[in-house]
């Protein structure tokens, strides 16, 4: 199957110059909301390590990357729309990210909506936990 050039986060932007470099760890996500939407990219590429890393180590389980691989392998993305954040920026400490991700589970359409809160740990962003309501289109 070909991967598309453009970049899954939502973003007008190829992936190579987007959310890649941020998956080979060259660069670093300046806010939570970058971050959040490099961790979308991570999904649809089925980059299971860098979803582990970038979990904040306090949130961290010992099946974590089982649980990221399976969702990763079972779910076909579909779409991100980020609908709004609070803090997150390059001088903030914590952050939080409200979106609707579009998703093909078993053949069914449904939608993971959450609300998302980011901290910063070592200087660098990390997911920390969410609220989440996932609701079926079919």
């Amino acid at each position: 199957m070909q991967i598309s050039s453009q970049c899954p986060c939502g973003l007008e932007s190829d992936y190579e110059s987007c959310c890649e470099r941020y998956h080979l760890g060259a660069a670093i996500a300046p806010t939570a909301e970058v971050l959040m939407r490099s961790r979308y990219s991570a999904y649809v590429r089925g980059h299971v390590d860098y979803l582990v890393s970038s979990t904040h180590p306090s949130a961290r389980t010992k099946n974590l990357a089982d649980a990221y691989r399976q969702t990763s392998d079972s779910i076909q993305w579909i779409g991100l729309e980020v609908y709004s954040t609070s803090q997150g920026g390059e001088g903030d400490q914590t952050g939080k990210v409200e979106f609707k991700a579009t998703y093909l589970h078993s053949g069914d359409s449904a939608v993971h909506h959450e609300h998302s809160r980011f901290k910063r740990h070592s200087g660098k962003w990390h997911y920390f936990d969410g609220v989440v309501s996932d609701r079926s289109l079919s």
